[in-house]
């Protein structure tokens, strides 16, 4: 089936997650309502922060709150889109409703990835977008952006969503082995909380913040998802400057092997019917 095809099926995704939110619109703006004194939250805890000091390993109040709402844009991206699905793939293996999706005329893995979207979570990025657009105001930093500097951004913002959705999906295909695999969700946001800070904030002066720095550097890169596309945004230096070919590296390679992953598990799995 060619991309045309895919783009149709998910306008058809899209407006039937709308369609689902729409039928229960208090709680759709319960969701966000949450949501927003979640956001609220956080900042006001950075702001007490920040009135005293004034930076926090070279990240000054608005260059850090540029950098949250960077991972918030990623975050929200894999929220929204791949977590409804990745949660609910046990849960199509244990009803034998995944039979249904083998059988239909379009990538699996397509299938299971697109097929729901949290709205709620996706209208946060109006929350990201805009502490961003105020982070950078605050540090008259809009003059000095180039075109380049906001391609090379939104390009790391697609690699950062794609490492993370590796992860994720990778998780989610051991379900047909394990079954339920509630615990490895937990280990994803265990995992995944460390990404919420600079890289620089790991002193790499105690030997267990240079023990951090480096596993979540080199071997599980998850420093990098928002450390990278934050400081390319910024235009602050990052040490070593080739983190930014591990960051493109690991999203490329986590793509081809949770890709394998899936497949392998798939080989795997015994229909309902068998």
């Amino acid at each position: 089936m060619g991309s045309p095809h895919y783009f149709r099926v998910l306008r058809i995704f899209a407006r039937n997650s709308l369609v689902r939110e729409m039928q229960f619109r208090g709680n759709f703006l319960i969701t966000i309502t949450s949501h927003a004194l979640w956001f609220a939250a956080q900042l006001i805890l950075f702001d007490l922060i920040y009135r005293n000091v004034d930076s926090i390993n070279g990240w000054s109040r608005f260059e850090f709150f540029a950098f949250m709402a960077t991972g918030m844009i990623i975050n929200k991206l894999i929220e929204s889109i791949f977590m409804p699905n990745c949660a609910n793939f046990s849960e199509l293996i244990r009803t034998g409703n995944l039979d249904f999706a083998l059988l239909k005329p379009i990538d699996t893995q397509f299938l299971i990835s697109f097929e729901k979207l949290d709205l709620a979570r996706l209208a946060d990025l109006v929350f990201a977008t805009t502490l961003l657009g105020y982070s950078l105001s605050r540090l008259d930093a809009f003059a000095q952006i180039s075109f380049v500097q906001v391609i090379m951004y939104l390009t790391m913002i697609f690699l950062g969503v794609a490492f993370f959705y590796s992860l994720m999906i990778a998780l989610a295909s051991t379900s047909i082995w394990f079954g339920r695999n509630q615990g490895l969700y937990d280990f994803w946001f265990y995992i995944t909380i460390f990404a919420r800070y600079p890289r620089s904030i790991y002193d790499r002066s105690s030997g267990f913040g240079l023990a951090l720095q480096s596993v979540f550097s080199y071997v599980l890169p998850i420093l990098l998802v928002v450390t990278v596309p934050a400081r390319v945004l910024l235009d602050k230096a990052l040490t070593p400057s080739w983190l930014t070919l591990v960051m493109v590296a690991a999203s490329l390679l986590g793509l081809i092997l949770s890709r394998a992953v899936f497949h392998r598990a798939l080989m795997s799995y015994r229909s309902a019917s068998s």
